[in-house]
């Protein structure tokens, strides 16, 4: 372990060698940045992490010029090092050999056994470093039928059954499944290996023993289906989608008002009937088939239509306002510039800015993890491809000069 420079950081004792790109492992890289790691990202020579291309939009300079960054690169890569090495040569894999045997935990997220022949496989990293963390990412996992399968957000939400639950009803306009708006079965899976790697750190500082950890994109989209798995697993039938509506609740979905969108989840007939009170529609609450929640779910197909011309009279923050007072739960269905200007997104500081050598400053998403005694630390911007190159070589390994200029002359680094 390396001595912490910041003590008042939680992981500020460990060093994360990340061999990771795109997303899920980047992301669980990143959390830990966050959390007082020293991260050494390593990418290829010349290209790099293949989210770095992966735009416009590009990060802006001072002069408004689009730089090298990609936005996409900028959201998973904060509070990292960067280097370069090629490992399909016998010296890069060397390189990645001594910083392994410098480091606590090591995060790739290579096609199962792609690492092995070059050596750089867990069995090979332990024989150097006993008590290592390693964590492996991929689509399928280590073993099975789909093990060898490269593995894609957008397929796994598929294959995990997300995308059967999500979307609007088959029945109804633009019925059909669909997918998130984020890759969230990367996202997820990188949150999962982040505490996976806190688990193995911890119990590797109660015994001294290091492990090994298998993280699979499709085992976690599986898993994060909660309380839809239990539905199914109880009963042998399929949930449907339902799109914003709920399968229990009348009204409990989304809105169109004079002027956007708003939810309503009215979950009792007390809510329901202030809800159609504020819209002008006092009688709907005392019409029989309407009165009830079970009677508002069996006639949905007729209720919603009229609820919906009725939210269509007043515009979103009209509707908000009103629900609110009344005690209606409800709430905006916002744009980001409009996540972005909320008081309470503010008041939190989700929007921070950082220094960046190539943009002289760059916006950023907070973390949402708030620990009172060791305060996430934001202690590098997302790095320029080789930036620390030199840097670590020198200051981990103890390379000289002349060893670092001659590796860079054969394109090693």
């Amino acid at each position: 372990m390396r001595s912490t420079e910041l003590p008042k950081t939680a992981l500020g004792h460990i060093r994360v060698l990340d061999l990771t790109r795109v997303l899920a492992g980047p992301w669980c890289a990143q959390n830990l940045a966050d959390l007082g790691a020293e991260v050494i990202k390593v990418e290829r020579p010349g290209s790099g992490d293949d989210t770095r291309s992966w735009g416009p939009p590009y990060l802006k300079d001072q002069d408004g010029q689009a730089t090298s960054e990609a936005a996409y690169y900028l959201t998973a890569n904060r509070g990292k090092l960067a280097i370069t090495v090629d490992i399909a040569t016998p010296e890069g894999q060397q390189i990645i050999r001594d910083l392994a045997a410098k480091s606590d935990v090591v995060l790739e997220n290579y096609k199962v056994g792609q690492l092995k022949k070059y050596g750089l496989d867990y069995e090979s990293l332990k024989q150097i470093k006993p008590d290592l963390v390693y964590c492996s990412i991929t689509g399928f996992g280590q073993d099975g039928p789909y093990a060898h399968r490269a593995g894609y957000d957008f397929i796994v939400q598929g294959m995990g059954g997300f995308m059967s639950l999500t979307g609007e009803r088959d029945d109804l306009p633009g019925g059909g499944p669909q997918k998130a708006g984020v890759a969230i079965a990367d996202l997820m899976t990188g949150m999962y290996a982040s505490i996976a790697v806190l688990a193995a750190l911890n119990h590797r500082e109660r015994t001294g023993e290091g492990q090994y950890i298998d993280m699979a994109l499709l085992d976690v989209q599986v898993a994060m289906l909660a309380n839809m798995n239990m539905n199914f697993l109880t009963t042998g039938q399929s949930p449907k989608r339902w799109g914003n509506a709920h399968a229990n609740i009348v009204p409990y979905q989304t809105f169109a008002t004079a002027d956007g969108h708003i939810i309503v989840a009215a979950g009792n007939d007390s809510q329901y009937r202030k809800f159609v009170s504020i819209g002008g529609k006092p009688k709907l609450a005392d019409d029989e088939r309407f009165a009830t929640n079970p009677a508002r779910v069996r006639h949905r197909d007729i209720l919603v239509p009229v609820l919906a011309d009725m939210v269509r009279t007043k515009t979103k923050q009209e509707w908000i306002t009103a629900l609110e007072e009344a005690g209606v739960p409800c709430g905006p269905i916002n744009q980001l510039h409009e996540v972005f200007d909320d008081p309470q997104v503010k008041a939190r500081n989700m929007e921070i800015n950082m220094p960046h050598p190539a943009a002289g400053e760059v916006k950023l998403v907070a973390s949402p993890m708030r620990l009172s005694e060791t305060p996430v630390q934001y202690q590098n911007p997302p790095p320029m491809l080789g930036q620390h190159t030199a840097q670590i070589l020198a200051s981990v390994l103890g390379y000289s000069e002349q060893q670092i200029a001659a590796l860079s002359g054969q394109g090693i680094i």
